[in-house]
């Protein structure tokens, strides 16, 4: 039975991603921080695990509870946007966005892609087609498109470290998702985005080189 651990599940893109897996049978391992997630992940089928990602001693007990694993995909869903303002940043958000967002793929990355190698699995992570260098027109939200920036550094990081051993590494921009976060004037549903991110992770082909895809699977540059 193929194995999917999604991290931050307790609701939108997440959350459906495990609904989805496990219609199509996939044993599924799914995170979220408060126990009442977690009894609702269990109901869904999945087996859950109560983690917060900012955290360190919960991320190493992550490691320890996932020894042995070989994972199929692997997607770190868990992030946050920070403050709707491009004033000067205050501390405080300065260090909740960056440690959400990037602190704990730096924390996390190297231990999922070990058991992602495995299993010559996919290692994906939210991104954001606003953390792209390349393609940037506008500079709204300056603080998230940092983060997601480095975050997509990390993963090419660890596809560097872990491509060669069967990690096939991917930075996804989910689209613009009906969410607490995309609000609900936004372009798709979070069935819609699940959808797209699981059948681009079905169709892509192993690469030892970080990939960048828009959710439907086009290519985004770095």
């Amino acid at each position: 039975m193929a194995t999917a651990l999604i991290i931050g599940a307790s609701r939108g893109i997440g959350l459906e991603l495990v609904k989805q897996y496990r219609a199509d049978g996939w044993r599924v391992i799914a995170t979220a921080r408060k126990q009442e997630d977690c009894d609702a992940l269990a109901a869904l089928g999945a087996e859950p695990h109560k983690l917060d990602v900012n955290n360190v001693e919960a991320v190493a007990g992550m490691g320890w509870k996932l020894d042995g694993e070989e994972l199929d995909v692997a997607i770190l869903n868990a992030g946050v946007y920070g403050p709707r303002h491009d004033g000067f940043p205050m501390q405080t958000d300065f260090d909740t966005v960056m440690h959400t967002n990037v602190l704990a793929a730096m924390r996390l990355l190297p231990i999922l892609a070990p058991l992602v190698s495995a299993a010559k699995g996919k290692l994906a992570v939210l991104s954001s087609r606003m953390g792209s260098l390349s393609e940037r027109t506008v500079s709204g939200g300056s603080l998230y498109r940092a983060s997601k920036a480095a975050l997509n550094s990390v993963l090419i990081d660890t596809a560097l470290v872990h491509g060669k051993q069967g990690a096939t590494c991917v930075a996804f921009h989910p689209g613009w998702v009906k969410t607490d976060m995309g609000g609900s004037g936004a372009d798709i549903s979070v069935e819609q985005s699940a959808s797209g991110i699981r059948a681009t992770l079905a169709t892509l082909p192993a690469s030892e080189q970080a990939v960048y895809r828009n959710y439907d699977g086009t290519t985004i540059g770095w």
